[in-house]
Order: C-alpha cells, then sequence, then structure tokens
C-alpha cells in the first residue's frame, strides 16, 4: 500500500495564540431556546485585506478545536493531530500543530499570503467556545445536560455571529471535512449572498444510516458508563472515562479502511511471539492501538461536547431541513461555487453522497466540481492526503479569489 504523499513545499503561520469573543446577542437556536452568553473561542491566519473580501472560514470535524495551522503558543497536553498514524507524521512537534496544519498557510490549499483565514471552535465545544462543560450563569455550575441541544445550523449561526463581531460580512469560501463539510453546505443555502465559495470534503449532505448508528453506539458507550451520572459529573472528581474511551475506540474504527488496518498492523502480536491466553490484556497491535487512542482522547475532550456534537451530526439533513424531502429542491438558492472531494475507501463518508449533491447541483446549472481521489486510508484521508487536495483547492480558488 502506498503511503501518503506529505511533502508540501510550504511555510507556516508560525506561533499562533487562539482567541476569544463574546457574542454580543442571545443566540436563538434551533431548539427554540436561546443562549446567553455565549463565548467563541478562534484563530486568525494571514492578512485581512482593506476590502475585507479575502476570508476563508475553516470548519473543524467532531473532535477538531479552533487551533487549525501553527504551533500553539501553549501547547496542550494532547492535540488534535488525530489523522492515522499522526504521531508518525508530526513527530515531537504533535501536540502544538494545528489540527490541519498541511492545508493552511504560506503556499498550501489556503494559502495566507492570499487569504485571512479564520478557524473557530464550534458551539457545543470543549476548547474554548460554549458548551456543555461552561458555567451556567443561572446555576454558577457546569451545564452539563442542561445545555440546549445544537443542530449544525447553530454552529454555523454561531459563526456568523462572530464574523458579525469582527466586522466580515463576506466569505470568498467556507471548508471544512466531515462535519466542517456539513458546516459549509449550511453556510451557503443559509447565507447564500454572503459565500462565493464552498469546499466540503469527505462530506455528506446527510448521514448514512449506517453511520447514524455507529455514532447512536458511542453514544450509549459514554451514557451507560456509571460515572456519566446522567451528564452531571462536573465536579464529582469522576468522570465517564471507560465509556469515553469505548466510543473514540469505535468512532476511530469507523475513520479508517480495512486495508490500512490490515497494512499498519495485520494480526501482529503487542507483547509475545504467541498468545498470552488473557481476556483483560491487549494481545494484538491494534488492540493496543486502540487503548492508546481512548486514553488520550479522554484527556482532551468533553464527554458530553462528545454527545451533543455527535447528535447534530446525525440531525443533519439537507433535504429534510431545507427541500421538503428534497436535495435538489434544499440547494435551490445555492449561489456558492462548490468544490466537493471524496475518498474512495471512505465508507462512512462516501463517495456516493458527495455524488449526489454533484448531480443534484449540475441539474440546477450551478457551478460545481467534483473529484474522487483513490486513497486507501478511509475517512482519515481528508486529514493525510494533504498534498493532493492542494493542487485542486488552489486551482478552485485562483478561479473566482480576489487579486
Amino acid at each position: 500500500m502506498s503511503q501518503p504523499v506529505r511533502t508540501l513545499a510550504a511555510g507556516s503561520v508560525g506561533t499562533v495564540e487562539t482567541q476569544y469573543l463574546d457574542l454580543p446577542q442571545p443566540l436563538r437556536l434551533d431548539c427554540g431556546r436561546e443562549l446567553h452568553p455565549v463565548r467563541v473561542a478562534y484563530e486568525t491566519y494571514g492578512v485581512l485585506s482593506p476590502r475585507r473580501d479575502n476570508v476563508i472560514l475553516v470548519c473543524h470535524a467532531l473532535s477538531g478545536d479552533a487551533h487549525a495551522a501553527g504551533l500553539a503558543k501553549a501547547p496542550p497536553g494532547e492535540g488534535t493531530r488525530d489523522g492515522f498514524g499522526a504521531e508518525e507524521r508530526d513527530g515531537a512537534s504533535r501536540k502544538g500543530l494545528g489540527w490541519w496544519d498541511g492545508m493552511i498557510g504560506p503556499g498550501k490549499a489556503f494559502d495566507t499570503d492570499r487569504y485571512f483565514v479564520v478557524s473557530t471552535n464550534l458551539l457545543g465545544g470543549c476548547r474554548g467556545t460554549t458548551g456543555p462543560s461552561s458555567i451556567d450563569p443561572a446555576t454558577g455550575k457546569a451545564y452539563g445536560p442542561d445545555f440546549p441541544v445544537i443542530t449544525v445550523a447553530d454552529m454555523v449561526r454561531t459563526e456568523r455571529a462572530l464574523l458579525d463581531a469582527l466586522g466580515i460580512d463576506r466569505l470568498a469560501a467556507v471548508a471544512g471535512g466531515s462535519l466542517g463539510g456539513m458546516q459549509a453546505l449550511e453556510w451557503a443555502i443559509r447565507f447564500p449572498d454572503q459565500v462565493d465559495a464552498i469546499i466540503p470534503i469527505a462530506s455528506t449532505h446527510a448521514l448514512h444510516a449506517q453511520g447514524v448508528a455507529w455514532n447512536a453506539i458511542a453514544r450509549e458507550a459514554i451514557m451507560r458508563d456509571p460515572a456519566w451520572q446522567g451528564g452531571r459529573y462536573h465536579g464529582t472528581g469522576s468522570a465517564p472515562e471507560a465509556g469515553m474511551g469505548v466510543a473514540r475506540m469505535v468512532g476511530h474504527i469507523t475513520y479508517l479502511s480495512a486495508p490500512a488496518l490490515s497494512e499498519k498492523f495485520g494480526r501482529r502480536l503487542q507483547f509475545a511471539d504467541d498468545v498470552r491466553y488473557t481476556i483483560s490484556e491487549p494481545e494484538f497491535e491494534v488492540e493496543s492501538y486502540l487503548r492508546h487512542q481512548a486514553g488520550s482522547f479522554v484527556k482532551r475532550f468533553d464527554a458530553n461536547t462528545y454527545l451533543y456534537t455527535s447528535r447534530a451530526l446525525t440531525y443533519f439533513d439537507l433535504a429534510r431541513q431545507h427541500g421538503g424531502g428534497s436535495l435538489k429542491r434544499a440547494l435551490e438558492d445555492v449561489r456558492a461555487r462548490t468544490l466537493l472531494i471524496a475518498f474512495s475507501s471512505d465508507w462512512l463518508y462516501p463517495p456516493s453522497a458527495s455524488r449526489e449533491i454533484d448531480e443534484a447541483l449540475r441539474g440546477l446549472g450551478k457551478p460545481v466540481e467534483f473529484h474522487v481521489i483513490e486513497a486507501p486510508y478511509g475517512h482519515d484521508c481528508f486529514l493525510l492526503e494533504e498534498a493532493r487536495q492542494t493542487p485542486i483547492i488552489r486551482r478552485f480558488l485562483a478561479q473566482g479569489g480576489p487579486e
């Protein structure tokens, strides 16, 4: 199996510090509730043009955060570079690197010599933006399960409110992978006059039933952990780390492909030349790998945030929300040029989902490009195959970007 191309002749945005902004107005949510106050964590890279027409919003996936590029001024204990084999790829600097560092910077796909890139931690997050672990002003305690149920549309409204506060009216592009791609699509439908282009990567207009099922299993693992305590574990000295670990194992496997796992681990034993006849300890390298992934994840991620974000993922359905059951009708008002990128081995967000978006847009006479990249690493390809995405994205942006 060939290795992903990782050599990019481009520079870094350098050391970056996350910033925070409190939204001036309450946020009205799809569930009917209002949320206030709302704090948003964000980072920016590059220089805003005098005409403010060179802004690209980058949206993260389930486990990401605002730190998308460069080196964090204060590196966290555990980083968000979650792509398959991230530790081998990034070395000692891994924990401080932004989750999409290979895509954002001088000469990269989102070229900060040309664009002003904004990245936020999404609503409901646990990395600086208001979420279930934030303090509820009504009680002085963490919201926990009292945090309102949120949707992808609520995340996009939050991003729109942040940009309003920053004095940014229009976006040259909205881009993201997975859940980030969902946000890009929602932007194009909800704010059609404010977005020039969208780039949904390894994404979908609605999760297939299998994706909904895997997310349900992950949530059940968390909620059936006695330490979850109905979501009120903050301040108790106990958290549902066991359930979160299992959720992470389940999620991580869905991001990979069978060939990738076979190539990396096969059936190699972890500690001995033969099996040790144990139930509780890992025998195989792949078992040890999953335990390591679980252990790292629970140190940096809030269990309730996982529940809320996973639920938002499964609610997302453009046809239901905007088209009365028709995807084509949902996309009727889209004015943004669209670039869709999918990966051949991604069975969680399969190319067929992007193809359905492509066909609906083409049927409406909308400008759209669709590329399927042949790569064996499953859904994680959007984090790994940066060099193969870069020329496609740079060419697409050059067709309609600012001078």
